[in-house]
């Protein structure tokens, strides 16, 4: 293996543990991230030693939780290679990134009759904010074409970015699929007809490296709790460019430079977004796992799951009835692997594997148009990461037989 996934896998407690009389194998990373222990004190420290309000006290502890909270902001910025810390906005997640961007940038460039571009494998976070802006604008919503095994097909792509396209917001990899989108090429050719580059970024930034300034990417989302850190803190990039001349959504304390009677004024990104008290704990975990993530390496996890997707998807294919959907080559894709075995309901799979220890997802996946795309009601998935270990995929390909088997034949 490119890692040591038993030497990593050790620093993460709630593995070590057994569900209905079997050690857990956890596959369902694509939801959420486990948390190691340097998180989880790190977290506990700041609440220890330093829990305060940040920016506006001069005593002791707001400043330790200031410095704390702004040094987070500096460990994002160097992890996704943003050009400055004023273009990193902390938010609770992807999903309020993407409706920031869809209210207050949507709202200031879209007008009727212009387009916005997305895919049919994005994450219902990445289409409802955007089927709303377009309603209330009287624009158009425009879905690129899927390739047979499940990428994005670039030769629609290059036909529906057009001269009306203003946005194009696109996943950068798939929580289904697994698929990792060019968001480089796309960027090209959104540029070259003046519309905005934005990133749903949910699952690409845990599992590979992210130069935000090498995708020319002009908006570019993620969330915290995939990536060892705490729920609930997630980072919006922006070129600042383009932050300077839009609008806040959220309005409060902390945000504004002065309030008056009539009207108020906004404080110097990044602050003029972050209306309200921070997620202070959240930004400190999350800096404490970008740390924790760059000790092993990003390329290194990167290849770590695609070694284990090529170690799995052999076996996968020796199931008779077993359906996987997305790229077969391992380097076109991470760790999400979506199945379906024939004549099973997803769910019942996913029950009967969680008797044999093994927590996988059933359902949509908060991807209906995909399902729908894909003719399926649902699937099961199963997704890995840097503490998952062949032995974990040798589990899953035993737990996934003995479900097959269960279903076919019933209790001996």
């Amino acid at each position: 293996m490119t890692i040591s996934s038993e030497k990593w896998r050790a620093d993460f407690p709630i593995l070590h543990q057994v569900v209905n009389d079997e050690p857990l194998v956890y596959l369902d990373n694509a939801a959420t991230s486990q948390k190691p222990t340097a998180v989880l004190k790190a977290v506990e420290e700041y609440y220890h030693t330093s829990n305060a309000n940040v920016h506006r006290g001069v005593h002791t502890l707001a400043e330790r939780a200031t410095t704390q909270y702004e040094n987070a902001r500096e460990t994002v910025r160097r992890f996704i290679h943003a050009n400055e810390t004023a273009e990193v906005l902390f938010t609770r997640g992807t999903t309020t990134s993407l409706n920031w961007l869809a209210q207050s940038l949507g709202d200031a460039i879209v007008e009727p009759g212009d387009e916005i571009v997305i895919s049919y494998m994005e994450h219902h976070s990445n289409i409802i904010p955007w089927q709303q802006l377009a309603k209330r604008k009287q624009a158009k919503l425009v879905y690129i074409e899927l390739t047979g095994d499940g990428q994005l097909d670039m030769d629609d792509a290059r036909k529906k970015i057009t001269d009306k396209t203003k946005i194009v917001s696109l996943t950068h990899v798939s929580n289904v699929l697994g698929s990792i989108t060019p968001i480089k090429t796309i960027a090209e050719l959104t540029h070259a007809k003046d519309g905005v580059m934005v990133v749903d970024g949910a699952q690409a930034v845990p599992h590979m490296p992210v130069d935000v300034q090498a995708l020319d990417a002009d908006f570019y989302a993620f969330s915290g709790h995939k990536m060892l850190a705490p729920t609930g803190i997630g980072v919006l990039y922006g070129k600042r460019e383009w932050l300077d001349k839009i609008e806040p959504i959220e309005f409060g304390g902390e945000m504004n430079d002065f309030v008056g009677l009539e009207s108020s004024t906004w404080k110097e990104l990044p602050w003029k977004f972050e209306a309200g008290t921070p997620n202070i704990s959240g930004a400190i975990g999350l800096a404490k796992a970008i740390d924790y993530l760059e000790i092993i390496g990003m390329s290194e996890i990167m290849e770590h799951e695609q070694e284990i997707v090529d170690y799995l998807m052999p076996k996968l294919a020796k199931i008779e009835g077993l359906t996987v959907f997305g790229p077969k080559n391992p380097k076109d894709r991470t760790g999400v692997i979506a199945f379906n075995l024939d004549s099973v309901h997803p769910h019942d799979v996913a029950t009967a594997m969680d008797m044999e220890g093994v927590a996988v997802r059933a359902g949509h996946h908060c991807a209906q148009p995909l399902m729908t795309y894909l003719e399926q009601q649902s699937t099961a998935r199963a997704s890995f990461y840097l503490y998952n270990t062949r032995a974990d995929a040798d589990k899953f390909v035993e737990a996934l037989i003995a479900t097959k088997e269960f279903f076919a034949y019933g209790l001996d």
